[in-house]
């Protein structure tokens, strides 16, 4: 297929509003993938939210400094003619390309992806009826369409097909409310395996994760329960983890107070800096390399509902061989465990997954990277979702 016959498709994002490694790395495996199948990707950033994270003073000019860092990251990935910044919360300019150019791409594209659902869409993403809806953390749009919210009502009905992260919807035992009449189709993150080998080693002893300690935002009520975003409250529920085992695991944080890091710290925890590997792609990727695996929590609001919500960090460990002990969310409904990944609500849980990985670390790894590329590869997962659109 030659470049002038290959579809489009444009990926809307937010890396600007999200420069970490984690989320730049799971917008790029999209692209990456899309790419590969050979569709021509196109990345756009038309949110209009200041990028206040490449930042310093208010006086700074956050255009140039998100145009900058796009093409940073879509040069890093061979890409740099493939990307558009439109500054709609500054002057409207459109950085990239020209105006006419980026009108031309969305009257052309086969399809274009509102990847986090975090674009308000504008006449021309919807003109064509090819926008498509992709969930990364579900629960609060769905509540917001139970208890009837206008404004997010018609903010969903501007697309044309919906999929989310919440791989137990549909489930039984899944407590969000699905959000008629929108049918939102579980879809797990997408990896491209290749670009995480890394052969692990006996030496890597620490079970690692990265993340924000405490966000005290974004807290939800339903059915007269309040259900919380930081996952500061899921992790003090086996805070005395470090205690427990001659293991060592380190979180290394964003947004934490040095009480937080004292607390840590006494509980056995080894705490690090987020900002030394969330700023640069391939420390990133050596972090994840260097570890052990992952234990990690999942946010109250996915655990206690049910929503099946995996995260695409914990997606990028099991691409990389690193076997990942997580917290239920009711991923297990869709995803297999016991081996390579394991999924907890108990301490004596967390305590099994560890002393198993330990028992068979090298098999352990396999099978990680076996689930990766069996439930999370590029060419597993965007196929189906581009059969099912017709593209």
């Amino acid at each position: 297929m030659t470049a002038g016959s290959r579809r489009k498709i444009v990926l809307l994002g937010m890396m600007t509003k999200i420069p970490v490694a984690g989320a730049v790395w799971g917008t790029m495996h999209y692209m990456v993938g899309l790419r590969r199948l050979g569709y021509d990707p196109y990345y756009v950033e038309a949110h209009a939210r200041t990028p206040s994270m490449l930042m310093q003073h208010e006086s700074d000019d956050g255009s140039a400094l998100a145009a900058a860092y796009i093409d940073g990251v879509m040069r890093h990935f061979d890409m740099q003619d493939r990307w558009a910044y439109h500054a709609l919360h500054d002057d409207g300019r459109v950085y990239g390309m020209s105006d006419t150019a980026l009108n031309d791409l969305y009257r052309d594209a086969a399809l274009i992806i509102n990847y986090h659902g975090g674009t308000v869409p504008l006449p021309e993403h919807t003109a064509t009826n090819r926008l498509v809806y992709l969930e990364t953390d579900p629960v609060d749009t769905e509540i917001e369409v139970y208890e009837d919210r206008r404004e997010t009502i018609d903010f969903l009905a501007q697309h044309c097909a919906f999929y989310t992260w919440g791989l137990n919807y549909g489930q039984p035992d899944c407590r969000v409310p699905l959000p008629k009449p929108f049918d939102f189709k579980p879809m797990p993150p997408v990896v491209v395996s290749d670009l995480w080998e890394s052969p692990p080693t006996e030496r890597c002893r620490r079970f690692t994760t990265i993340g924000n300690w405490r966000q005290q935002w974004r807290e939800v009520t339903f059915q007269g329960e309040v259900y919380h975003w930081s996952k500061h409250f899921e992790f003090m529920k086996f805070i005395d983890l470090p205690r427990r085992v001659e293991q060592p695991f380190e979180l290394t944080l964003a947004s934490y107070e040095p009480e937080d890091r004292r607390m840590l710290e006494e509980q056995g925890w080894i705490v690090s800096e987020a900002s030394a590997v969330s700023s640069d792609l391939d420390a990133y990727r050596r972090f994840v390399a260097d570890s052990r695996g992952e234990f990690t929590v999942a946010k109250d609001q996915n655990v206690r509902l049910r929503s099946g919500w995996f995260s695409e960090r914990s997606a990028q460990y099991l691409a990389a061989g690193r076997p990942v002990i997580t917290q239920e969310t009711g991923f297990s409904n869709a995803l297999p465990t016991g081996c390579g990944l394991f999924g907890f609500s108990t301490m004596d849980e967390i305590l099994g997954a560890v002393r198993a990985i330990n028992d068979d670390y090298a098999g352990h790894c396999r099978r990680a990277r076996e689930i990766a590329r069996e439930w999370f590869e590029y060419d597993r997962v965007l196929p189906q979702m581009l059969s099912d659109l017709g593209v």
